[in-house]
């Protein structure tokens, strides 16, 4: 695959997931405290079986990409490469480590505002990561089609 359309490739799926990130910010976690404690935990499950649709296959295949973007354009793109895979796994490292087990308590304990308040505040840290991610990946394109 030609550096363009990886490129390219990994800049749709980072624009796709800093979409879904910033909405889940700013819409979905905030809106779990408005739920009521007797519904909480049907209402959690459901979110989080429909929300692995939207998210998991994207995920396994940004960091591929990013590995393969890394690795093909080391010569060519130098360390921005390996700083755009390093956020992926920063990425990927935030959810399995800080946010899947604030989903854990809230599957296990149900309601707990102080849960849902930490949930919310520790996934900035994804937020800005995939941000980031998609302002090297910006700048690798315009500076890829400049030339």
């Amino acid at each position: 695959m030609s550096l363009p359309t990886l490129l390219l490739l990994n800049g749709a799926l980072t624009a796709y997931l800093t979409g879904v990130i910033w909405t889940v910010q700013l819409v979905v976690y905030p809106a779990f405290a408005e739920v009521a404690p007797e519904r909480f935990a049907a209402f959690h499950q459901r979110h989080s079986t429909r929300i692995s649709w939207v998210v998991l296959a994207p995920m396994v295949a940004e960091l591929g990409l990013a590995l393969w973007l890394a690795w093909q354009g080391r010569a060519t793109l130098g360390a921005a490469g390996w700083v755009g895979l390093a956020l992926v796994v920063a990425i990927w490292a935030a959810t399995f480590f800080v946010s899947v087990p604030f989903h854990n308590r809230l599957g296990q304990h149900g309601y707990n505002y102080v849960t849902i308040d930490g949930l919310v505040r520790t996934n900035w840290l994804r937020t800005v990561l995939w941000t980031v991610r998609l302002a090297l990946l910006g700048w690798l394109l315009m500076q890829y089609l400049a030339v």
